[in-house]
This record gives C-alpha cells, structure tokens and sequence, in this order.
C-alpha cells in the first residue's frame, strides 16, 4: 500500500486543464497546447507522498532545473518555453511554473550511476551486477565506479515503485537506434554536472533525466534536472566510502521515517506520520544549501 497520504485537489485556473497530479508535480495544458508544470512543496520518500510539506522546495526545484538547462543546452535542448505566470493562476505559483513544450514522453527513466549506493548496492551485492552491467569485485557503499553507467528504470505512477532494467530491455522497448541516443546523451549530461558540481564541493553521486521527441524527433531533455529530488548529492569533503554518505537531498527524511522516532513501519499498512518541524526544517536547510553550493547564488 503506497500513494498519496492525503491526495490535493487540483486548483481550477480559467483557460488551463488539468491533466495530472504527480508525487511533487501538478500538470496542466493551455489553449495554445502547451504544458504548464508546478512544482509543489509535497515531498514523497518509500513512494508515499507525505501529508507534510517543504516550505520553497518547489521553487528550489524549479530554479536549480533552470540553471541547469542553461549549462547544458549545448548537449540536449530543454523543453522550457517561458517562465511567466499563466493569466489567473493564483500568486502561489510564481517561481514554480514552467512553460512546456508537449513532447512524446520516452517511457523510460534514464538512469546515470557514477558511484554505487542504493538499489544499485543492493543488486551488486547479490550478483556483482546493476542492471545487467558487470561490476569489479571489491566495491562497498559509496563507491566510485571505474567508469560512468547507464542503468534505466521502468517510469512507475504515484504509489509504484520504479523497477531497474537493462539496456536491452530499452532498446526492445524503445528500439536500438533510441536506446543508444538515450544512454550517450544520459553518460554526457551526467559528466557534464558532475565536473561541476565537483568544481563546488558537491560528489554528484547517480541522478535520473526524463526525455521526450518533439514533433519533428528532436530528443529533448524534460521535467525536472538534476535538483536534490532527482539526484544524490554528497559532500565531498566528507566523502568515504563503505557506509551511507551524508547528503544534500531528502535522505534526511528517509532516516527520520525508519527512526524508531517516528514510531512507523515501512512494511506495514499504514502512512506514515507527519513530519515534526525539526525534520521539515532541516529538510528545507538542505534544499537551500544544494541549491546555493551549485549554483553559487544566496537564496532569496
């Protein structure tokens, strides 16, 4: 049993339809057919949408995607058109809508690896593998891989839990000539923001893209990128391998919900609580120190 603990009801805007309510993002379509994408300040972990918010996670989010299109529009296009607020969308949305381009969404998440934690572990330590990929021996949590990896994963709804495939596995479902475009833009733009963020203290750990076509087959990179939802960042000055790393994402809230402080079962059947204050600062604290190390700008 998973999903929204408490599911929103959509705002009705004049001139928008709404199309979707997903883990962190509400979807909706103008009249001219484009996408208008807001980023709440809904936080989701064990893939429960928690009943507790973020205070300016989503606009985070939004203006770390942003600087990030444009240090990578040399690779792959975006699918930004503008930023201004749709006529009548309430005050709430400025800093966290995007104007969309509507793309024919690769239905695949596109997954870059560089170290090795998380589900990646998990099925190195049964097979020595990730994702059908063969790993050397000797490899711990936190470990930097000898090279970069492409390990893609099934898009799952809200509730559902993505599923690690194989390349092959892509390319039966997307075809060869896009799987291979999928994996070399994916190990590009990963390279491209871990040099970076390197640069400013932060290991770039693994991170996943979403890709869609344009009308004309332009793969267009889309959603959000490369933001402390989509990605684990890790300080490196206190990077060492062989145990969890500290982080710039909502690990923080991983742990305080397996906490014996929390009073939850992760295997059970109900939701899990509420977040106390503490965590849902320290949460935003996070956030906000992701966003000025990479970016360099003072939050205001």
């Amino acid at each position: 049993m998973s999903g929204f603990v408490e599911k929103p009801e959509p705002q009705q805007v004049p001139g928008l339809l709404h199309l979707h309510t997903g883990k962190v993002r509400d979807l909706y379509r103008n009249e001219a057919g484009d996408l208008i994408m807001v980023a709440s300040d809904r936080i989701s972990a064990y893939d429960w949408v928690l009943p507790s918010e973020i205070p300016d996670k989503g606009r985070v989010l939004t203006r770390l995607s942003l600087w990030w299109f444009d240090r990578l529009a040399d690779l792959v296009p975006h699918h930004v058109v503008s930023t201004d607020l749709p006529d009548g969308a309430p005050a709430d949305w400025e800093g966290r809508t995007l104007v969309c381009r509507s793309l024919r969404m690769v239905p695949v998440e596109c997954v870059a690896r560089g170290y090795l934690t998380g589900s990646g572990l998990v099925e190195y330590d049964e097979s020595r593998t990730v994702c059908g990929i063969t790993l050397p021996e000797g490899l711990s949590d936190g470990s930097e891989l000898p090279a970069p990896i492409f390990t893609p994963a099934t898009k799952a709804a809200v509730g559902d839990h993505d599923e690690n495939v194989t390349y092959e596995e892509v390319a039966r479902q997307v075809g060869a000539e896009t799987a291979a475009v999928l994996r070399q833009t994916t190990l590009a733009v990963y390279g491209r923001a871990r040099d970076i963020a390197r640069d400013r203290g932060i290991i770039l750990a693994d991170t996943k893209f979403e890709f869609g076509h344009t009308e004309d087959g332009t793969l267009v990179i889309a959603d959000e990128v490369l933001t402390p939802d989509s990605s684990r960042f890790w300080p490196a000055a206190s990077w060492q391998p062989g145990r969890p790393q500290p982080s710039y994402d909502k690990q923080y809230v991983r742990d305080w919900l397996t906490s014996p402080a929390s009073g939850w079962d992760r295997r059970g059947e109900q939701p899990p609580p509420a977040l106390p204050d503490e965590v849902v600062a320290a949460t935003r604290a996070k956030y906000l120190e992701a966003y000025e190390m990479l970016t360099g700008t003072p939050w205001a």
